[in-house]
This record gives structure tokens, C-alpha cells and sequence, in this order.
């Protein structure tokens, strides 16, 4: 996004739970500390793609005056939870201030919209920039430097980063991808003929013959508000897609971690959080969180069967990758 040249005072990020540092008062700062504010969450595929621009740029110039607060918003109620957000703060190596932000109280503050979003807060206290979602990682960057030297023009910074990922290089080409598949019955999209029966469990019958972008279910589920759970051993969730990677928001019950069989159809490849074991792709899910199933090496059309073989499976949303480096 461009910078902003009106004067528009960023709102202080109070009314949330401070889990790492904090809090942070960005009128202790005026004059001598610029703010960076990243709003996230931890299953966000986005946001995961992000943070590794984010971490490096608190370690590059936290000595130099930028303060970034990592305002993480929950997408699902699981979320919300502390200890979760803890084990994502030490996984993905974030060092800065992270506040929780359950009651979206800060996000409605900053009248956010999206994850990730990231707003840059002058020595003044003025928001300068905003962007919204992936990219723009040099050009945040060189306004960071920019606001930086404002306070200190003798500053002796370090050149920006080079892009940490092949596809964050000039001349990457995003193609369009299947959109995010919700599997919860307020968003969701599904394609079994008899439809869904929301709040209980029923068994369905997946007809077989599937289209992009639909969600298709067999045997025993509980399709909840934001989840499908599954209510029986060896229910199955399957979807057709195009995309380079396939990742999925998934869940263990209390009892302990649930056992997943993938089924590939065509030439795709095991994602990060899969194994191939005794031919069969598996993934163990062990605790909440964003799942990467799929990685291919360039964006297919293929089609993927997802099987719990213990019940109590939790499956929230699918997400689509799809950015290539020609």
C-alpha cells in the first residue's frame, strides 16, 4: 500500500492479553521508537508466510528503535487459547511482543480486516503505512530504514534483506489457486448431494464424482459452526483442487492425537507435515494448528482423500498455495 501523508494517530494496543513482553506504549516511544504492529494468528497460511520477514526485521533493528507488537487475532476459537499461541511463538521464533487479542479489541481499533496486517507507526505516533496479506516485503522494509533515520539521521543500516524464498524473488508468478474451503456449516461449502445436517452427528456418503471447490464427506461427522469432527473411526473428507501446496487446519479431541491417511490421486507430492510409512502417506495430528499435506513442486490439478482413522478428528479449513518462480 502507499504510504499515508494524513495525519492519522495510531491507537494504542490495550485491552488484550500480553503472553511475551508488554505492554507496549506507543506514546513511550514518541520521538524516539518507531512501531511496527502485526496483526496474525497462528493457523493463518499467510501469516506463517510472513513471519520469517517479520522476525528478521525485529532482530535487524530492534537496536536501532523499531519495536514490532505482534497483535495475534484468532481466527478459531481454539486460538484463543494461551498456551497454544506460546508453543507458535517458540516455533516460529518470535522474540518481539506478542499481545493476545481474543475480544478483537485492537483489531476493531485499527478497523483491521485482514491477516496478516501490518501497520507502521512513526516516531510522531502516526501510522505511515499499512499493507495488507503477503509481499511488499522490501518496500515495508525500506520504510522502516526510512522512519528509522528520521529520528537518527547518522543511522548506518544494513542493506534490505534479500527475499528468504525463491517465489518472494521478481518474476514469481501466483496463478489463481482454489479458494480457502471452509468445513465448518457457517462458511462452508459442501457437495454431498443430501446436504449437511448441522450439530449432530450423521453419516454421509461421498457420491464419488467431485467439483473444485466443494467439500465432500463420508461416514460418520458432527459438522459444527467453524469444524467437521469426525464422530466415528475412518470417516473421510475429500476435495478436488489446483494449487502447489495443500494445507488444512486440523485438531486432536482431548483423548490424544489422531492418525490421518492421505489418499493422492495423480503425480502429487507428500506435504511437509506428511510421512510416506509402509506406502501410505500419514499425518499425526497432535495439537492445533495449520497442517501442510501437499508440496508440489508446481501448481496441479489434483485430488486429495483425507481419512481419520480415530474419531474426534477436528478439520477446520483448507488452504491453497500457488506461487511459482518462472
Amino acid at each position: 500500500m502507499p504510504e499515508i501523508e494524513e495525519t492519522i494517530f495510531a491507537p494504542e494496543p490495550v485491552g488484550g492479553q500480553w503472553i511475551q513482553g508488554g505492554p507496549v506504549s506507543l506514546s513511550a516511544l514518541r520521538g524516539n521508537g518507531v512501531a511496527l504492529i502485526d496483526f496474525w494468528d497462528y493457523t493463518c497460511v499467510n501469516c506463517i508466510r510472513t513471519l520469517p520477514y517479520v522476525v528478521q526485521w525485529h532482530r535487524r533493528y530492534a537496536n536501532y528503535g523499531l519495536v514490532v507488537i505482534g497483535v495475534h487475532a484468532p481466527e478459531f476459537n481454539f486460538a484463543r487459547q494461551p498456551e497454544f499461541v506460546r508453543q507458535a511463538i517458540k516455533d516460529f521464533g518470535i522474540e518481539y511482543p506478542v499481545v493476545l487479542d481474543n475480544d478483537y479489541v485492537i483489531w476493531r481499533a485499527y478497523s483491521n480486516r485482514f491477516w496478516p496486517a501490518k501497520y507502521l507507526v512513526d516516531s510522531a505516533g502516526r501510522i505511515r503505512y499499512y499493507h495488507y496479506g503477503e509481499g511488499a516485503y522490501r518496500e515495508t522494509e525500506a520504510l522502516i530504514q526510512r522512519l528509522l533515520a528520521d529520528i537518527n539521521p547518522s543511522l548506518r543500516l544494513p542493506p534490505p534483506m534479500e527475499p528468504l524464498r525463491d517465489t518472494d524473488h521478481p518474476g514469481a508468478v501466483c496463478h489463481r489457486v482454489t479458494p480457502e474451503l471452509y468445513l465448518g456449516h457457517q462458511r462452508g461449502r459442501f457437495g454431498n448431494p443430501q446436504g449437511i445436517s448441522p450439530g449432530y452427528p450423521h453419516d454421509y456418503k461421498d457420491p464419488g464424482v467431485r467439483m473444485e471447490g466443494m467439500v465432500y464427506l463420508d461416514g460418520k461427522w458432527l459438522v459444527g459452526e467453524e469444524f467437521a469432527e469426525s464422530a466415528a473411526e475412518n470417516a473421510s473428507i475429500a476435495i478436488r483442487y489446483t494449487a502447489k501446496e495443500v494445507n488444512l487446519v486440523m485438531a486432536p479431541p482431548e483423548a490424544g492425537p489422531v492418525r490421518v491417511e492421505l489418499t493422492l490421486e495423480g503425480a502429487q507430492q507428500a506435504g511437509h507435515d506428511s510421512r510416506v510409512e509402509n506406502g501410505r502417506v500419514v499425518v499425526d495430528v497432535d495439537r492445533p494448528r495449520m497442517y501442510n499435506l501437499v508440496a508440489n513442486d508446481g501448481v496441479v490439478s489434483g485430488g486429495l482423500k483425507l481419512t481419520a482413522r480415530n474419531q474426534g478428528l477436528s478439520a477446520y479449513a483448507f488452504t491453497f498455495t500457488s506461487c511459482t518462480l518462472n
